[in-house]
């Protein structure tokens, strides 16, 4: 076997076509990734200054209405990963900046995919569109004749003459050209690793390691098929086109039918109908019984007996805050039902998307790549959860000086101090660790394993008698 994957990679680099072709490939996926570390360089700095001076300009607020603070508001950035410059996922349509104000929770703005004027079917060259659809394509194409152009010439009797099985000739091919798949996926990942390296930490290098993984189990998936095919099928032709139609069902049929089907047995609402459903509850009530005007006079009447005055003027704290905060906590429970329903609907379609790996080694391949590198669905809503939850405590805690400040109902301009707005503390965001990704694509990384097993079984239970010499 050893002989056999000498041979095949002298006869590689003899060739001088796939020899330019893997120069050219490297050079690509240098810049790219390059280019992309840089990229990420300069948003993350571009978040850090835009952080600062928002923060500058809310430590050094004039004394000001809590809640006309609360109107003002701050923002926060999404972080962005370093790893994400290998794989952007669903990071260029999501958006990366948030506002957090009272009465509302907005949505993500400036995605890239919203300002970019360079918007093809593929979307921008990254590295992550070089390694899952182009560099595979590139592997079918050098080892779609491995075994069939040994046949079409009769080396494949001297061979078998000499003592190797055919499982052992396949395998050998297979190992051969999967080196050379090896060989730019690791080149991606020694340059990430080089210019990264100040960012380095434990949870960044498992991280690398699982995005190594997937990679290479799938190019050996890709490639011992191709290889097998090559052996099974009579002429280089049948085999290469065995292999283009199988690529084709993995990267572009399976995927778009597999995210047509999550859609309709998993529906999100329009947004039409979102925004509406939003309003209707926030104006009529929940239930559709109890609208907001008949909520405050409960509340008023809950804080007058509670202090035991007549009117709201003999109160000894701000009703105004009061209902602000529980304006905006009756607001925090229709965003938990409208928002909360649409998030699980997108974590049931991720699932269901994930179970096609079973049949689609490329989808699992794909889940792999954006979980470890940070611009996942899941990552993206751990981030929209943590940071709602921020603005909710921010908020209460502008009502909270509202009502306890020490103004009296209706004394609107009333202002707290600069002291107060500087000891309310900043946002900050820790991503999901690497145990958590793990787990959430444990079942991604078992088909991987499953597809390497179905393949070499295909490899190991062929026999001479199954293919035509």
């Amino acid at each position: 076997m050893r002989q056999i994957i000498f041979n095949e990679w002298k006869s590689i680099t003899r060739d001088r076509t796939i020899f330019f072709v893997v120069v050219l490939f490297l050079l690509s996926l240098g810049f790219v990734t390059y280019s992309n570390i840089l990229k990420n360089r300069v948003q993350i700095e571009s978040h850090h200054v835009a952080h600062n001076h928002i923060r500058s300009q809310w430590d050094n607020m004039e004394p000001t209405n809590p809640h006309g603070a609360a109107h003002f508001g701050t923002f926060a950035f999404k972080p962005v990963s370093i790893l994400s410059s290998i794989d952007e996922g669903i990071n260029s349509v999501t958006g990366n900046v948030l506002q957090l104000e009272g009465h509302t929770q907005n949505e993500l703005t400036y995605s890239e995919a919203t300002q970019s004027l360079n918007i093809s079917k593929f979307g921008k060259l990254k590295p992550s569109l070089l390694l899952q659809m182009v560099i595979p394509l590139f592997l079918i194409f050098i080892s779609f004749n491995a075994v069939s152009k040994e046949k079409e010439n009769g080396r494949i009797r001297i061979l078998l003459q000499q003592g190797i099985s055919l499982k052992q000739l396949v395998l050998s091919k297979s190992l051969a050209y999967w080196v050379v798949g090896l060989l730019l996926l690791s080149f991606t990942i020694l340059v990430q690793f080089i210019f990264s390296a100040q960012n380095l930490d434990r949870d960044i290098l498992l991280r690398l390691i699982l995005l190594f993984s997937a990679y290479s189990i799938y190019y050996f998936i890709i490639v011992s098929l191709s290889v097998y095919l090559s052996s099974r099928l009579n002429n280089q032709t049948g085999a290469l086109a065995g292999m283009v139609s199988v690529w084709i069902i993995w990267t572009i049929l399976i995927p778009k039918l597999t995210g047509n089907f999550a859609e309709k047995v998993y529906p999100l609402p329009s947004r039409i109908d979102f925004v509406n459903a939003m309003r209707e509850d926030r104006s009529k009530g929940i239930d559709g019984h109890s609208p907001s005007n008949e909520r405050e006079e409960e509340l008023k009447k809950t804080i007058l007996t509670k202090y035991e005055v007549d009117s709201l003027s003999q109160l000894p704290i701000n009703f105004d805050g009061l209902v602000m905060q529980a304006d905006e906590e009756y607001g925090n429970m229709v965003w938990d039902k409208h928002f909360g329903n649409n998030y699980n609907i997108l974590l049931e379609q991720k699932k269901l998307q994930q179970l096609s790996g079973f049949l689609n080694p490329f989808s699992a391949l794909q889940n792999l790549s954006m979980g470890s590198s940070g611009s996942d669905l899941y990552h993206h809503l751990a981030f929209l959860e943590d940071v709602e939850t921020y603005r909710r405590g921010f908020i209460k805690e502008l009502n909270d000086k509202h009502a306890y400040g020490g103004s009296k109902t209706g004394e609107w301009d009333w202002k707290a101090d600069q002291e107060f707005f500087r000891s309310i503390a900043d946002y900050s965001y820790i991503s999901p660790s690497f145990d958590t990704i793990y787990q959430s694509y444990f079942f991604d990384f078992l088909w991987l394993w499953l597809w390497i097993g179905l393949v070499l079984g295909l490899i190991f239970f062929t026999k001479i008698s199954d293919i035509t010499i």
